[in-house]
């Protein structure tokens, strides 16, 4: 006799199921915690190998860091560093890098970040200088296709004009500008051109010089680095602040893109600043002028994160 062979009932199936359903929702998270671990090891990689550049830079040009933009159109350091990021050739295409007059332009267009002569460079994506955990734009490419990065330049505690005195402590004294490592050269005759190392008195190991940002969506700005007003941020704002970034132009801010961070335009009351940010959770990715990386919290106190964007700002800092 023939004996029939035994199957799944329903009930046991649907067991079997539910069970495979909890573990792959246990593991999940797991492995998307795992990646997100190594794209952020990535990220502080990406940063080490920046402020080492910086200070391949400072030991050529007698102490002197890259300027942090030029006006408007004519560069930033994402190109003075390229030589020290293995980007030699990439350096050598790019024409008239900083080749500003008195008033803060070029006769020849083609000379501009967007120009025909400098294209090839722009258009290139860069490694060193994309974070993995960042996405690339949604829209369609912005200026024939010049690309975005993601970590930019400190330019202090207050806007990028270096505004004396802008906003308040958590006392209520004025948070007055304490100097920035980085410096946004308008003119040929702007004062300063340049920022040294021995002008960071706070200390490198507490100083802050390169952040995340992150890459705008649907023309939204932020990331496009080649241009002066995506390359700088200031500590104003505490990282990934629900407060608005202040951009150049309103026109440059897509603040209703779901990805991007809230953002306006400026005023006179409310110049030009905008934050550190990034796709990690809960804080973002900095590197110090000695060229120590950190892992910064949203959550740290906006007087210490004003205090280390200062190059010169003498203050008493806590753990951050």
């Amino acid at each position: 006799m023939q004996r029939s062979k035994k199957a799944f009932t329903l009930v046991e199936l649907l067991v079997v199921i539910a069970i495979v359903g909890v573990l792959v929702a246990l593991l999940l998270p797991a492995v998307q915690a795992a990646r997100e671990s190594a794209r952020r090891n990535q990220c502080s990689n990406n940063l080490k190998q920046i402020t080492l550049a910086v200070h391949n830079y400072a030991d050529t040009h007698r102490g002197a860091l890259p300027v942090g933009e030029y006006a408007c159109c004519w560069g930033t350091w994402l190109v003075g560093l390229l030589p020290y990021i293995e980007q030699q050739n990439l350096y050598e295409q790019y024409k008239f890098f900083g080749a500003i007059d008195a008033n803060g332009g070029n006769p020849d267009p083609a000379t501009r970040y967007g120009g025909s002569l400098n294209l090839p460079v722009t258009r290139t994506q860069i490694k060193t200088y994309t974070c993995p955990s960042d996405q690339k734009s949604l829209s369609l490419p912005l200026r024939g296709g010049i690309t975005y990065h993601n970590y930019v330049a400190n330019h202090g505690n207050t806007t990028l004009q270096r505004q004396v005195t802008f906003g308040f402590t958590s006392t209520g004294l004025s948070n007055k500008f304490g100097g920035a490592p980085f410096v946004y050269v308008g003119t040929s005759n702007a004062v300063p051109q340049v920022v040294r190392l021995a002008e960071v008195v706070d200390g490198l190991s507490t100083t802050l010089a390169f952040c995340e940002t992150v890459q705008g969506q649907q023309g939204d700005l932020r990331g496009f680095a080649w241009w002066n007003g995506g390359a700088h941020f200031e500590t104003n704002l505490t990282p990934n602040s629900s407060q608005p970034d202040i951009l150049e132009s309103i026109g440059y801010c897509a603040s209703t893109a779901r990805l991007n961070p809230p953002c306006l335009g400026p005023t006179s009351a409310n110049p030009e600043n905008i934050g550190a940010r990034s796709r990690h959770p809960n804080g973002v990715g900095a590197a110090m002028c000695d060229g120590s990386v950190r892992f910064i919290s949203n959550a740290v106190f906006l007087d210490t994160w004003r205090g280390i964007g200062t190059i010169s700002g003498s203050e008493s800092l806590t753990e951050f």
